[in-house]
This record gives C-alpha cells, structure tokens and sequence, in this order.
C-alpha cells in the first residue's frame, strides 16, 4: 500500500536526516517531582507554583537533582534528541547545587549529547541576595536567563541587568516572556527595545510569547517586523500553555501557543521544546519531542514540512547558539 499519507513517518525521516530533534527549553533540575497527591497544586497559577517548590529546594541534595536529570537525559536520548537546552535554577534557596548536578550531567553525556545550560531567575534579579546568585550562575551557565515577571514593575531594569551581563560576557540571553495570554502584557516588545539599546541583535531568545496571539493584528505586525530587525528569536512550547485558562478578554480567536504560522512567515526562528516535565507546572507532560511538535502543528494550523523540520532541528542549534 501506498504511504503518502503518512506524514508523521515523512517528518521523523526529514528530522533524523536534518540531525535529531533539539529540545530548546526544558526544566530538567525539576522534573519528575510530582506525586500523584500532588495533582490539587497544579491548578494554582503559575506566580504561586514559583514559589511552591521552594522548601522542596531547600532538602533536595545535588545527587537527588542529578538522577533526575540524569533520567530526563535519557528520555531524551531515546527518542532521537541530539541537543537539548535546559534552565537551571540558581537562587538563595537551592544555591549551586542544580549547578553542581548540571556539571557532573555534562561530564556524563558530553559525548552523546550536545547541552546547553541557562540559568533561571525565578526570584528575579533585583534583590541583593539572589543578584548574587545570579552573578554567581552567569559563569557557569553557557546562554543567561531571565525571567521579568519576577521583578513586576521593574521588568526593564531586570532586562538591563541580563543583557549587560551576557554582553560583557559574550553570551546569548533567553528570556521568559508573555507567558499569561493577556492582552496587557508586552514583554516581548520590550525584550526587542531592549535587545536593540544594547546591541545584542542576534544573541536574544524569547521563550513562550502566548500573549502576542492575544493582540490586534496590527500590533502583532509591526512587533514581528521589530523582532526581525532586532533577530529576536523564539522558542515554542505548545504543552506547556494549551492548557491556559480562559479569560473575559475581548481579544482576536486564537490557540494559546505561540503564533508560529504568522512568525515564520515574517522571517523569524522559532524552536521547540516541552518547557516542564512531570512537575507541579505540567504534571502530565512526558518531553514527548513528536507530540509537542504536534501540537504547534495542529493548534497553529501551520502546515509547511521543511519548515516544522527547520522548527524541531536546526533552529533549535540556532537558538541555543551551536550553530
């Protein structure tokens, strides 16, 4: 029988010739945390779930954090996965030790996989204590990371503190950004200004942009126009917020996952990766490469093969800077 029809098998042929998958974004020091008594705390938002693991990270040891990494490697591997990035978290409460797991991870698989390490801010950048923390990390991750939602009503200065720091250190920034599905929030556009005013065109990823969808045409339009100016990139993690819950907003009909069918088209790079693993964020997501790369298909209505090939391969060694 004839098996044109079978584009799943078309794109897992194209993905393996272009390389493996690259997983762009995950969160592999917390994964595999979540119990099943623990499902009541995945309805909280996501601002709570930031600090819910907080006394988790205070008796976590660094082996604990390792074999969970260790293991989500693994599944990784499994499946063809040739490059994976992935947020650590740095900060007063867990100190070094996902830095300490993450190194001897590396050690480990250096000769399997290509790793890349990002460090997260989840208590932001602004407090003395984990400012510390956060120059404690940018020597020893390979890309910074940011998250501005930390530092709410100082985003701007949070993105000055990433970007003058990946510049002095000649690294690229990833970045959390319009996570919420909201029409109010424009952090991607201040990502661009920023990029811009300090001249790291080229060196900047968001991660998520779910509330771009949530905007005019208009302003969706001119904001990709900017990002291409400023070679702002992105990454996409369909799982991680198809879930999102709905809002009174009057805002245009939209999926809540990154608009990669008016992205692309616009010149941008956009990446894929499964976000959080089995843990209190996405309890049941497995970092399963195929079904994330599904579901941006399927909820973007975005059909072009070479390009969702590009999206799961190439573009992720663009994004994590290995190419």
């Amino acid at each position: 029988m004839n098996k044109d029809w079978d584009l799943k098998s078309y794109l897992l042929k194209k993905i393996k010739k272009q390389g493996g998958w690259v997983s762009a974004h995950n969160h592999l020091d917390k994964a595999y945390l979540v119990k099943p008594g623990d499902l009541s705390l995945a309805y909280l938002s996501l601002q709570k779930k930031w600090d819910l693991i907080d006394e988790l990270k205070k008796t976590q040891t660094v082996q604990q954090i390792y074999d969970r990494m260790a293991y989500g490697l693994e599944q990784q591997l499994a499946q063809g996965v040739t490059a994976l990035g992935t947020f650590i978290d740095v900060d007063p409460l867990i100190k070094d030790k996902a830095m300490k797991a993450a190194d001897k991870v590396r050690e480990r698989y250096k000769s399997q996989i290509d790793l890349v390490f990002i460090n997260q801010t989840v208590k932001g950048v602004m407090d003395q204590e984990a400012r510390k923390w956060f120059d404690e990390a940018a020597q020893f991750v390979d890309i910074i990371g940011g998250l501005p939602g930390k530092d709410k009503g100082r985003e701007a200065e949070h993105l000055d503190i990433l970007l003058s720091t990946a510049k002095r250190r000649q690294q690229m920034i990833h970045v959390h950004v319009d996570q919420f599905n909201d029409p109010n929030e424009e952090e991607t556009a201040l990502l661009v200004r920023k990029t811009i005013e300090h001249n790291m065109q080229g060196k900047v990823v968001g991660v998520h942009g779910i509330s771009i969808a949530a905007h005019s045409l208009e302003y969706r339009q001119k904001l990709y126009k900017d990002m291409v100016e400023a070679k702002v990139m992105m990454v996409a993690c369909p799982t991680a917020w198809i879930d999102h819950r709905r809002r009174e907003d009057l805002v245009p009909s939209h999926n809540a996952v990154t608009p990669v069918d008016e992205m692309v088209p616009a010149g941008i790079t956009v990446a894929i990766g499964p976000d959080n693993i089995a843990d209190y964020y996405k309890p049941f997501t497995d970092g399963d490469m195929w079904t994330e790369l599904r579901f941006l298909l399927e909820a973007c209505h975005y059909y072009d093969l070479e390009e969702l090939v590009k999206i799961a391969t190439i573009n992720g060694r663009k994004v994590l800077g290995l190419i």
